[in-house]
């Protein structure tokens, strides 16, 4: 990510020396001369670091004034002040408001060029920390080695380092966040920040200050700024999760932003530069909605650049047991207890239930078993201590129509039929109808079982 500073002095020879300086070590540099040119820039777009003198001509403010105007409306955003004829009051009165040092003119260049290296070091520290703390619980990575993901892994190696716009698809927590973060990962801008927007939960009279932020005047006429999810996601990625829940009008403006990457915030007039990569998902069918007139067209081929599908979890059944192994061992570190093994028969239970909520489903019932699950330390976890939903659901060899006071009246012939029917059906559900993978399982000839399954009646069908 190329990193821009800023150069706020109102001495034309040193803004020029100092971009030279700075331009030949690799920077973007842009200049103002005033506090109005300094605060205009910077809320046009907001630089990795500030070079600020405190001491201006022709300016509303001097460089405390605009250091406290900077921590007001970006307070993570470093400055480095600078003075030919400052003092330690001044001096220390600048650290305390919050600029990370102080530098005495006629400067040496080795050495601002060391505090300025350290400044965008520890706030881009700062902010990847922040990050990792709310992302601390997130899969951010494809997990699993079925078919379908393999196809999607591929896909998304080959788009991750383009910068192109993504639409990803796929039902309610099949992942579709995951594939956005491991998106952002193998980027170019993985140095940068992963802001996620999720515009099912935001009321849409606020989804536009969310996107764009605000700006306002007070009585005493001093603008106050929050930036949105936009300039947090500059030179990163935005996702902007459940697009289809997006206004028409909120549509046609995030159009315009991606076509000219720029904007102005809620109450503002202020033009607003941002590098964002845009990623969009949505469980919905955006044609139909277009169709009906509640999508429009202009975003949806703007958004779909390169379309990613997530498969449901159904779909991907092979992948269920590294799922579980992977949830079990965060759920276990999140909670601060031991991870608990499963048997075979209620490893086999999850991977035969339908997943309606899919993977995000699957670490739910992960937490709930851990926590709720009879037992403690490392006994494992069987069938029956599966969740009412699942157990009620699952296939069993010994429930059924027909129960155990039946099974009593049956003869040795028909009960046998029976329970391999029964248990036939219940592997055959767990291995999504792969009659290869329950015939490897079950150690049975792939032919013998094909005959087995016509003799009882069984179908092999998935819908």
């Amino acid at each position: 990510m190329t990193r821009e500073i800023l150069i706020i002095d109102d001495e034309a020879d040193i803004r020029m020396a100092l971009s030279g300086i700075l331009e030949d070590e690799g920077y973007i540099v842009r200049e103002a001369a005033n506090s109005q040119e300094a605060l205009a820039t910077i809320h046009a777009r907001r630089p990795s670091l500030v070079v600020l003198d405190i001491w201006l001509n022709n300016s509303e403010l001097d460089g405390i004034g605009i250091l406290e105007a900077i921590k007001h409306d970006y307070n993570d955003l470093p400055v480095v002040m600078m003075s030919g004829h400052g003092t330690i009051e001044t001096a220390v009165s600048a650290i305390k408001i919050g600029a990370f040092d102080f530098v005495e003119k006629p400067f040496k260049s080795d050495r601002l060029l060391l505090i300025i290296n350290r400044a965008i070091e520890l706030s881009e520290l700062r902010r990847e920390n922040e990050r990792l703390k709310v992302s601390a619980a997130v899969q951010s990575s494809l997990i699993g080695n079925s078919a379908p993901v393999v196809q999607l892994q591929q896909a998304l190696d080959k788009v991750a380092p383009t910068g192109s716009r993504v639409l990803i698809t796929g039902p309610a927590g099949a992942g579709k966040e995951v594939v956005a973060r491991q998106l952002h990962q193998q980027s170019t801008r993985s140095n940068g920040a992963f802001v996620a927007l999720n515009c099912a939960t935001m009321h849409p009279d606020r989804l536009e200050s969310e996107l764009f932020g605000t700006e306002s005047k007070d009585e005493d006429g001093e603008t106050s700024i929050r930036i949105g999810t936009f300039e947090q996601a500059h030179g990163g990625t935005l996702l902007l999760d459940e697009v289809a829940d997006m206004p028409l009008e909120t549509q046609g403006k995030i159009v315009r932003v991606l076509q000219e990457q720029s904007f102005t915030r809620v109450g503002g007039d202020v033009e607003v530069e941002v590098d964002v990569r845009v990623i969009a998902s949505t469980n919905k069918d955006l044609q139909a909605l277009i169709a009906a007139g509640e999508f429009r067209e202009d975003l949806f081929y703007r958004l779909n650049v390169v379309p990613l599908v997530v498969p449901a979890l159904v779909d991907r059944r092979d992948d269920i047991p590294d799922l579980i192994e992977y949830f079990m061992d965060l759920s276990a570190k999140t909670n601060g207890i031991p991870a608990r093994p499963l048997a075979q028969d209620a490893m086999a239970s999850l991977q035969a239930y339908e997943w309606p909520g899919n993977v995000r489903q699957l670490r739910n019932v992960i937490d709930w078993l851990l926590i709720m699950a009879p037992g403690e330390g490392d006994e494992v976890i069987s069938a029956e201590m599966m969740p009412p939903d699942i157990g009620s659901i699952s296939p069993s060899v010994s429930s059924g129509s027909a129960g155990q006071e039946d099974l009593m009246s049956l003869s040795l012939r028909d009960a046998r039929e029976l329970f391999e029917k029964r248990y036939l059906e219940a592997q055959i559900m767990r291995f999504g109808g792969n009659i290869s993978k329950t015939s490897t399982f079950i150690g049975m000839e792939r032919s013998a079982l094909h005959r087995k399954l016509r003799t009882l009646g069984i179908s092999t069908d998935r819908n």
